[in-house]
């Protein structure tokens, strides 16, 4: 995910879907969403979260990375 030459590129978790339970509050589709953790060496690690099933520009253009610890478990959270 990364394209910087000091990533090490280890991956915490699997490429996995996110488990959401929200309740739909229109007609719209839901969204299943992927994610995955890259270590690096001496700074955060870091999450990407893109939709399942997108590639190409369409994913390049449609995803969101950030700190992992910035993610919490929704169990916990409730």
């Amino acid at each position: 995910m990364s394209t910087d030459p000091h990533t090490t590129d280890t991956r915490t978790d699997p490429d996995h879907l996110a488990d959401f339970e929200t309740a739909a509050h229109d007609d719209r589709p839901d969204i299943a969403l992927r994610s995955v953790v890259v270590e690096y060496e001496g700074r955060p690690d870091r999450r990407t979260v893109y939709p399942e099933g997108v590639f190409g520009t369409e994913r390049m253009t449609s995803w969101l990375t950030a700190d992992d610890s910035a993610f919490v478990d929704l169990d916990v959270a409730r």
